[in-house]
């Protein structure tokens, strides 16, 4: 019985290490930065790997009250731009992160998608 008990222990250890590893790839999921660009680079969104928009840049060509909606498309593109650039360093954290751990590619933990 107190192999099973040992087996149970260390398998509690492991799972309290990978959460705590999880918490730390959050972390710095945020402090990894993308841009995103639209309209040839005349509106620019930057945001976090997790997707918080950080800032908008937006050239002064753009800031005319008749352009009013295509200024409003292009924030919108663009951001969505960032936003597609940070599911990608999201991912490719994340398959690192189980690649420290020893995961089989595409093994799936809860909180890493």
């Amino acid at each position: 019985m107190q192999n099973m008990e040992e087996m149970m222990k260390a398998a509690q250890e492991a799972a309290g290490k990978i959460q705590q590893q999880m918490q730390d790839a959050q972390v710095k999921l945020d402090t990894i930065e993308v841009e995103g660009t639209a309209g040839g680079g005349l509106v620019k969104v930057r945001a976090s790997a997790r997707g918080r928009m950080i800032g908008v840049e937006i050239d002064e060509s753009l800031i005319k009250t008749e352009e009013k909606q295509i200024l409003e498309d292009l924030v919108t593109a663009a951001f969505n731009d960032a936003r597609d650039k940070a599911d990608r360093k999201a991912g490719e954290h994340m398959a690192e992160m189980q690649q420290g751990l020893g995961l089989p590619p595409g093994f799936n933990l809860p909180g890493m998608g």
